[in-house]
């Protein structure tokens, strides 16, 4: 478990890392009415060349500590049923506590940068407000990025739990005619509900975060926002304490001498069996469910993505983007729409910057006849 909870900590570093400096960061950091041309990670390294090298040290600490336990920086293979293939030798383990220690300081610098950078644009920050419920994993109501409860928190504040065992009774998928993405409801309030996942859910639904540095900073999002905090933007500054978090956390894990015990996997005995779980990527609560024969072929695959839970709730930011630069010019309500996409780092090619290639087509419909288009 130990190993496991690193290489997700890893993970995390590593993708709110790059998604905050190299994607987001540009709008945030050099303007959403900058040339399309330079607002990425190049004009980023350009602007602020210090801050962008230490960010991508910081996304190359994480994508370390992946490879290290997982096998490979992308897709890792270690992770096996059971457990993970093979335990950590001393070696490779001396190569994660320089790494961890790097890790700590360097996130700390990075978040109080970046913290001071999102504070100067409050009404940025504030120019997304959108009223919605959030689910996220809790244990023992704490943070937890790997085990846990599952907690849905709804606009108003009350919380509801339940087992992950339960997730088929309390969710269900429900095919629109608006998108090729299921939308997925909630019914553990009683009446089925729409939610957010990832970041900001995260940090509405705890009731604490267990590592220092970010457990403070939680206070002072929650001051900054108010709780829940409902403006869409915040997304990014709960991702910077979820950096935090997993700096700290990593480091308490790694300097955890049971991380070196032999006893990384119980093995499959009896008849194989199908099952679901859950865990909490950068993205959100993902779940995965899987029957399988005796022969322990996967029979049936349901994934319930991230970016698929908060489609929903992606689309009523794209109106509330779309009407907040509707006068502008065509260039800044391109923008403005990317930016309330990126808020949620959804797994499409929509969260990338590709140096001013990013396609768009916008169309402006009032009584359903066309009165704008924008394209790029």
């Amino acid at each position: 478990m130990l190993l496991r909870q690193a290489l997700n900590f890893g993970s995390f570093l590593h993708s709110h890392g790059i998604h905050f400096f190299a994607l987001a960061g540009p709008d945030l950091l050099l303007g959403l009415d900058s040339d399309p041309a330079q607002r990425n990670i190049i004009g980023l390294l350009q602007a602020a060349p210090d801050v962008a090298k230490k960010a991508l040290r910081l996304r190359t600490i994480g994508q370390r500590v992946t490879e290290i336990i997982g096998g490979r920086g992308t897709h890792p293979v270690s992770c096996v049923a059971g457990g993970i293939a093979g335990p950590l030798t001393k070696e490779r383990h001396e190569t994660l506590k320089k790494l961890v220690d790097e890790a700590v300081p360097l996130g700390v610098e990075l978040y109080k940068i970046a913290k001071e950078a999102v504070l100067k644009q409050m009404d940025l920050v504030q120019s997304l407000p959108l009223e919605y419920n959030y689910m996220g994993t809790v244990n023992d109501g704490a943070l937890d990025l790997y085990h846990g409860d599952l907690r849905l928190q709804l606009a108003d504040g009350r919380a509801f739990d339940f087992s992950e065992d339960d997730w088929a009774s309390q969710m269900f998928e429900r095919a629109v005619s608006t998108s090729y993405a299921k939308h997925v409801y909630c019914r553990a309030s009683g009446d089925p509900v729409l939610y957010r996942v990832g970041p900001l859910a995260r940090l509405n639904v705890c009731d604490r975060i267990e590592t220092p540095a970010a457990n403070a900073e939680l206070e002072e999002f929650r001051k900054l926002g108010g709780s829940p905090c409902h403006q869409t933007v915040m997304y990014h500054f709960a991702r910077l304490i979820e950096i935090l978090y997993a700096a700290e956390k990593l480091a308490q894990i790694i300097k955890d001498d049971e991380i070196l015990s032999p006893n990384v996997r119980t093995m499959p005995s009896g008849a194989l069996k199908s099952a679901a779980a859950h865990v909490e990527a950068p993205r959100g609560v993902l779940i995965h469910d899987y029957e399988v024969d005796g022969d322990g072929i996967v029979t049936r695959a349901n994934l319930i993505v991230a970016t698929q839970q908060n489609i929903a709730s992606i689309n009523e930011v794209v109106a509330l983007s779309a009407q907040r630069y509707l006068d502008q010019s065509d260039e800044l309500l391109l923008n403005g729409i990317e930016f309330g996409i990126r808020c949620y780092d959804p797994c499409l090619s929509c969260a990338t910057h590709r140096l001013g290639e990013m396609k768009l087509d916008v169309v402006v419909r009032r009584n359903g006849e066309v009165v704008r288009r924008a394209r790029r």
